[in-house]
């Protein structure tokens, strides 16, 4: 089977969140699957791609690309990692900028013009270089229309006779959604401008066309699957289309990347640990993180930590709200950037409590992980969330998630208020100050009891986080399509 991914970041080439996390592992994980003849990744050339890390090898020649009535020029760039093979899709017009999607000023004004290239690039990259998939596995909006592509402008393209579309919705939250014009850029023809084909409110939506046309749609946990078609606030306005596709639409959990997020291994913390030395090791970590941040050193505190995009999605508003009563009897962390208000709030709280609290306005990769090994307690009270790869983090590392039961969250992390030992965290029944306050102050009678509270801690460390189960059921999808081709 070969089989193309097609994204707009995925780590360690180019990142802004957890889409990047999740390609990357997958593409590294199907490269080495028994029955993968092949797996190419495209992703666009942005000005920093790889960082520097990597060699890229210019591919010779070049192709056209159709966009707005116009043809662009496209080339590509080859960089090997491990078994999978990375083309980087140049066009420095759209891609030699300082951010990815985003610039000082907001969200590039072109960014539909943008990834309809990219969308375009992709398919006649592949036939550019003889490249034929049996699974093209596209990532959210940005790469949505390659599946309307296929099923539209290059139905009768043999080349892709045989190619089956998979469409992965990581955040419904972010549809992509532009004017009629951008339908025109796009070249679609006006008999597909129909509400149960592309149109969207007098528009065009990039995540609507993936969904309608995409042979498979998948989303990122069992629980988001379901609460994306049951109203327009979790489903935002894709809830009808997503119903009336609800037999072709999977929830496959993600997983992390287990190498990376070890314990054991990790390079970045104070002192290695796993599930049976992690009594001695987190202390360690705990007293190190402490005195290298400028918190009073004492074991027996709480240390709560946040790792996160500081926006409402999240619920940080919500911890920022609660801390405040907690502050002289537990410790917290937070590290993220994101909304100025959140920030405000968050900068307030530290300054006003020191020696208590932490707010590290950055995001540091490194500070990232030493937080995970150090903390007794995740703060990540998201409203909505689709799957969640923190949570998954934190167990791995010993620190109790506290989370809203919602997506990925309700799927991973248990809480048995009735019998503790057989839980791995914690889980509010609604995201609001309160029910945090309250669980706050769960915690604090509980972490007295360390026999009661190492046993949720073995149950969080022992959990398997890896994508071994998730690739599986993906691959077996990309199976059953395959199959239906020939």
């Amino acid at each position: 089977m070969k089989i193309l991914q097609a994204a707009s970041e995925a780590f360690p080439f180019c990142k802004t969140g957890g889409l990047a996390d999740v390609t990357g592992a997958l593409s590294r994980f199907f490269a080495g699957a028994e029955g993968v003849e092949e797996l190419v990744l495209f992703l666009p050339k942005y000005r920093n791609a790889g960082g520097g890390a990597f060699s890229f090898k210019a591919v010779p020649g070049s192709y056209v690309v159709p966009v707005s009535g116009r043809f662009e020029k496209a080339s590509l760039y080859l960089a090997q990692w491990g078994k999978v093979k990375v083309y980087f899709v140049e066009n420095q017009k759209y891609f030699d900028r300082p951010g990815l999607y985003r610039g000082p000023h907001g969200d590039y004004q072109d960014n539909d013009e943008r990834f309809i290239f990219f969308s375009r690039a992709v398919l006649e990259g592949a036939k550019f270089l003889g490249f034929k998939p049996d699974i093209i596995h596209c990532h959210d909006w940005q790469t949505a229309l390659i599946p309307a592509y296929l099923k539209t402008l290059y139905l009768i393209d043999a080349f892709f006779a045989k190619t089956a579309t998979v469409f992965t919705v990581h955040n419904i939250a972010y549809q992509g959604m532009f004017g009629r014009e951008t339908f025109i850029k796009a070249g679609f023809g006006w008999m597909d401008f129909t509400p149960d084909k592309l149109e969207f409110y007098g528009g065009i939506n990039f995540m609507k066309a993936g969904i309608v046309f995409a042979d498979f749609i998948t989303t990122v946990s069992p629980t988001y699957a379901l609460e994306i078609q049951s109203g327009a606030d979790f489903g935002k306005g894709l809830e009808g289309v997503l119903k009336s596709r609800s037999e072709k639409l999977f929830g496959i959990l993600n997983g992390i990347d287990t190498e990376i997020w070890d314990p054991a291994t990790d390079t970045f913390i104070y002192r290695g640990y796993d599930h049976k030395t992690f009594w001695r090791g987190k202390p360690h970590c705990k007293k190190s993180l402490q005195k290298e941040l400028g918190l009073k050193e004492d074991k027996n505190a709480v240390l709560a930590g946040c790792v996160s995009r500081l926006d409402w999605q999240k619920g940080i508003d919500i911890i920022a709200e609660s801390a405040g009563e907690f502050c002289g009897k537990m410790q917290f962390v937070f590290l993220g950037i994101g909304e100025p208000s959140i920030t405000q709030s968050l900068k307030k709280l530290s300054d006003e409590n020191p020696g208590t609290v932490v707010f590290i306005n950055s995001f540091d990769e490194e500070m990232a992980h030493k937080i995970y090994a150090s903390c007794d307690i995740f703060l990540m009270p998201s409203r909505f969330e689709p799957c969640g790869l923190s949570q998954m983090i934190a167990m791995r590392y010993g620190a109790l998630p506290v989370v809203n039961a919602t997506g990925g969250l309700r799927d991973t992390v248990f809480y048995d208020k009735d019998n503790f030992t057989a839980s791995n965290g914690f889980s509010l029944g609604f995201p609001n100050a309160d029910n945090l306050k309250s669980m706050l102050g769960h915690i604090l009678s509980l972490y007295s009891s360390r026999e009661l509270w190492n046993s949720a801690v073995k149950n969080a460390m022992k959990g398997d986080y890896s994508w071994n189960k998730s690739a599986a059921e993906y691959l077996k999808l990309f199976g059953l399509l395959k199959n239906s081709r020939y």
